[in-house]
């Protein structure tokens, strides 16, 4: 079999251009960007605007208070360490146009991040008229996470010399990136450790997994705003506060629900009632969410309720991660349990007859692929022969362009998709090649890359 190296080796020679298939502007909000800015997916060096060599040491937590975005970071500016907060707006100027100059708020801020400039020079000063060090960060070096997918496309150049190899070649060809897909999944796992700890590393990533690609950026954020700890701290209301900094819990008019209902919003509303005004600050703007187009069993509502029980079972979750297998693990996943929300959809749907898990067998295996088992890896586990054979348990549209791109109408395409390894293994490929290539395929390296690889 072809090891990850192998793969990566591929990619290196092949030099895919940089642009993607359909060169289309990809649009922000300042909630995204502030969100990667966290996760460290724009790095964390920099030169500042002012050509100041600039490291985050530590980015903070988001701010609960009025202030900047970030509070309690550090930062080393020219080798000078410094703490405090850091701002991140859209463009410089937003830090005039915001009253920052004017806030002493903002006064403890070592570093303003923004992402368009105008078109004269802009300084960021506080009430004291210090000058706080400026980064500027472009989008366009964000790697390719909470995208949409794209259409179906045509059969790929790469279909021909696929279907003359034998199965085990693609197989091995596969695994290769799936090898190498993983490895990029543990790399981000130790970034975040890094950055943030390795149990909230942990957290972040299992509440982005539970908001499937419609909801990732609102459950990250989440994750991001309301650290474990603080959740833990107040272990009666991690649900409340869940609910209410979504979102979820505006004064509500209890009359218009079931009974059921009206009982459970009764006691979040009193418990968030309390909390409200300590976290107001942070709580996600309505249009954050996509609650459309989402399947009833995937609701953020029934999702929000998962990420609250994995919270106060969290030590019982770091137990199972120690087991040699990951039996113990699947158990916890499947065995979380709701009195309210393992008979309903949503907070406005009526009660059904027949119990839903919480977390279901499809969503676990997503769960162990893409945040266990790289956590595990991290840990120096040896996790590929587990990993390997994990079956795949659902498609998705990205995966479907893939294969139709890749193996169009190979009678043999199931095959290849039989296993969560050989699915990102296939979906690695797209992305490196299919979605880099502005050729249309035409000019895209990997068909006689890859028979020169094999």
């Amino acid at each position: 079999m072809f090891p990850a190296s192998c793969y990566d080796q591929l990619l290196a020679s092949a030099r895919v251009g940089e642009r993607s298939l359909l060169a289309v502007p990809r649009n922000f909000t300042e909630l995204e960007l502030q969100a990667r800015w966290f996760a460290g997916d724009f790095g964390r060096s920099f030169t500042g605007t002012a050509g100041e060599e600039i490291e985050i040491v530590q980015f903070g937590i988001w701010n609960r208070e009025a202030g900047p975005d970030f509070s309690n970071a550090a930062v080393r500016v020219d080798g000078q360490l410094a703490g405090g907060n850091i701002e991140f707006d859209l463009t410089d100027q937003n830090w005039e146009i915001h009253g920052h100059a004017t806030n002493p708020a903002f006064d403890g801020t070592v570093l303003h991040v923004f992402v368009a400039s105008g078109a004269r020079a802009f300084f960021s000063r506080t009430t004291a008229n210090r000058n706080v060090p400026q980064v500027r960060v472009d989008p366009a070096t964000l790697p390719s996470a909470f995208s949409n997918n794209l259409p179906l496309a045509r059969l790929g150049r790469c279909h021909a010399p696929l279907r003359g190899l034998p199965e085990e070649k693609i197989d091995s060809i596969l695994a290769a990136a799936a090898q190498f897909r993983l490895q990029r999944k543990t790399l981000r796992l130790q970034r975040l450790s890094e950055l943030h700890g390795a149990d909230e590393a942990l957290f972040q990533e299992l509440a982005g997994t539970l908001g499937y690609k419609e909801n990732k950026l609102p459950f990250t954020l989440l994750a991001q705003r309301l650290p474990r700890q603080i959740l833990r701290a107040q272990p009666n209301e991690i649900e409340a506060i869940l609910f209410g900094v979504g979102g979820f819990l505006d004064a509500p008019d209890l009359a218009r629900f079931e009974r059921g209902t009206r009982q459970y919003l009764r006691v979040l509303w009193d418990q968030w009632w309390a909390r409200r005004a300590a976290f107001e600050r942070l709580i996600l703007p309505r249009g954050t969410w996509r609650l459309s187009g989402t399947r009833p069993l995937n609701h953020p509502h029934r999702r929000l309720a998962a990420l609250a029980g994995i919270v106060a079972s969290w030590p019982k979750l770091m137990r199972s991660l120690g087991e040699s297998n990951l039996d113990s693990v699947r158990r916890f996943f499947l065995g979380l349990m709701h009195p309210y929300w393992n008979f309903h959809y949503t907070l406005t749907s009526n009660p059904v007859s027949a119990e839903m898990a919480l977390i279901g067998e499809t969503r676990v295996t997503e769960i162990l692929a893409n945040v266990i088992l790289p956590f595990r890896q991290l840990r120096e586990h040896v996790v590929w022969p587990v990993y390997s054979q994990l079956p795949a348990r659902l498609t998705n549209r990205r995966l479907e362009t893939g294969a139709a791109r890749l193996f169009g109408d190979d009678p043999r395409r199931p095959r290849f998709q039989r296993t969560v390894a050989q699915q990102q293994g296939l979906l690695q490929i797209y992305e490196d090649f299919c979605l880099r290539d502005d050729s249309d395929c035409a000019q895209c390296p990997f068909p006689e890359q890859m028979l020169k690889w094999t």
